[in-house]
Parts: structure tokens; C-alpha cells; sequence
């Protein structure tokens, strides 16, 4: 029976050689697919629909943690999630990170006995029926991955938006929700809204985690303004603020914030 894979890595010369090793290690794997960044993995994924996905951690653009997460909340429900195993020349991943194996992964150089160890571990999990919690430990774990902790920078208390000659003193407990928009982040109060420069990746971590989720990739809303949550037919998830009229979607891989107690 044959398989299919999807290598997205950046260095063209690292993914050849991954698809020589995976030739010898698993010669029923198709690995002709292939991505240079983790935009066109995450395109190429939902595509190709393979069984097995090789994502570098480290890519241009959108990183291999990112490009999951972001896969994982778009793909089909009534479809398996590939098989997942993350390749990073950094052991800091490799460690705690991956002891709920919901995904593996391989250092760089790839050493052939490590991956044929892989190799093994993913024959057993693409050969087997999906157990229905297989999504919910690969949501977990890409979470956990996502949210690895770094040096705790100073919480942000004011804001500053420029709108043309001016600059806008923003403070942050006025805040209802920040969302990316192209190469600006919308900050929202009840009865404003601001344009900055910092992306949100980089505000994200000097906002208070227990005042402020994160609800969709490019969305992070302050707590205490949620009225509602609401699930429609398809199983997706919007939310209703207390003081703004618009719903804000909510993401497959942060779901799990609302459930009723």
C-alpha cells in the first residue's frame, strides 16, 4: 500500500536528502511533495491531503509550529490528520516537547537509525484506524509547542497608535481585542479602533496571558469583555463582546478555553 508524504523545508539540499533516507528507510512512502516554506505547506497539505507531513521548525515566513496549528484548524473534520514530525536542529524542542509523541521529530544531520525509528512509529499510526482523541493530543501538544516560555518581558500597560501627526496613548485596560490586519494589528477598545506597527506575535507575550487569549491565530481578545460563545452546525466557534457588535471567529486549536463548567 502506498503513502504520501509532504516535506516542507527550506533548504533544498536538506530535503532531498531527507526524501533519499525516507526511500531507503520506507520505499512504499511517496515523497515527491514538497514546500520551501510553511505558507505553501500549509496550501500544499490541504491540497494533497498526504498521510505524513515533515515540517522544519525553522522557516521563512511561517514557522513549521505555526503552519501545523494553522493546518491543523483548517483541515476537512471528517478527514484523519496526518501523521506529523517536526525536523529542528535545535534539541531544545526535542526534549519534554515531544514526550505525548502526538508528534516526532528528527534533528538535523538525520541520523539513519533515528529515522528508521520514525519510520516505524509512523507506519503504526498511519496503518491503524484514527482514534478520536488522536486530534485533540495533536492540538495539545502543538499548543504546548507553540507556547514553549521565554524570557518574560514587562506587561504592556499603555499602547501607542500613530494616526497621522499623532500619536494615541492606548491603554491597555481599555482594550477589548487586538487582531492582525496585513502588516498593521487593530486594537479595539468599545468605542475605538487603532492601528500599530508591532506585530502581534511580538505584543502577544507582554500582554497579562490570564486577562488576554489568544482565540485564532491572528486574534488575542481580553477575557472579561467575552459575552458568549457560540457553536454553529460545522462545530465552529464565535464569539459575542460585551461591547462591540462583531463576532470574532475562534480557532479549532484554541476551542478548548470554552467549555462549560
Amino acid at each position: 500500500m502506498t503513502f504520501r508524504a509532504l516535506i516542507a523545508e527550506d533548504e533544498p539540499l536538506l530535503a532531498l536528502g531527507l526524501q533519499h533516507a525516507l526511500a531507503e528507510a520506507w520505499p512504499e512512502l511517496d515523497t515527491s511533495a514538497l514546500a520551501l516554506d510553511g505558507i505553501t505547506a500549509v496550501q500544499q497539505a490541504l491540497a494533497l491531503q498526504p498521510d505524513v507531513l515533515f515540517f522544519d521548525i525553522r522557516m521563512p515566513g511561517q514557522s513549521g509550529l505555526e503552519a501545523a496549528a494553522e493546518l491543523a484548524d483548517a483541515w476537512p473534520p471528517d478527514r484523519p490528520f496526518p501523521a506529523l514530525v517536526f525536523i529542528t536542529a535545535y534539541d531544545q524542542y526535542a526534549v519534554q516537547a515531544f514526550e505525548a509523541q502526538a508528534a516526532d521529530y528528527l534533528l538535523k544531520p538525520v541520523q539513519p537509525e533515528r529515522l528508521r525509528r520514525t519510520v516505524q512509529r509512523l507506519q503504526q499510526r498511519v496503518t491503524a484506524p484514527a482514534a478520536p482523541s488522536q486530534m485533540d493530543a495533536t492540538l495539545a501538544q502543538l499548543r504546548a509547542l507553540l507556547d514553549l516560555p521565554a524570557a518574560a518581558p514587562a506587561r504592556l500597560q499603555m499602547l501607542q497608535a500613530g494616526q497621522g501627526m499623532q500619536i494615541h496613548m492606548v491603554a491597555v485596560a481599555e482594550v477589548l481585542y487586538l487582531e492582525a490586519a496585513d502588516k498593521y494589528v487593530r486594537v479595539c477598545t468599545a468605542t475605538q479602533e487603532y492601528l500599530v506597527r508591532t506585530p502581534l506575535k511580538e505584543l502577544l507575550p507582554c500582554l497579562d496571558p490570564e486577562q488576554f487569549w489568544q482565540v485564532h491565530r491572528g486574534t488575542v481578545v481580553r477575557a472579561d469583555a467575552i459575552a458568549s460563545a457560540s457553536r454553529d452546525a460545522s462545530g465552529r466557534l464565535t464569539l459575542q463582546l460585551r461591547q462591540r457588535p462583531e463576532r470574532l471567529a475562534v480557532s479549532r486549536l484554541y476551542a478548548h478555553r470554552f467549555k462549560a463548567m
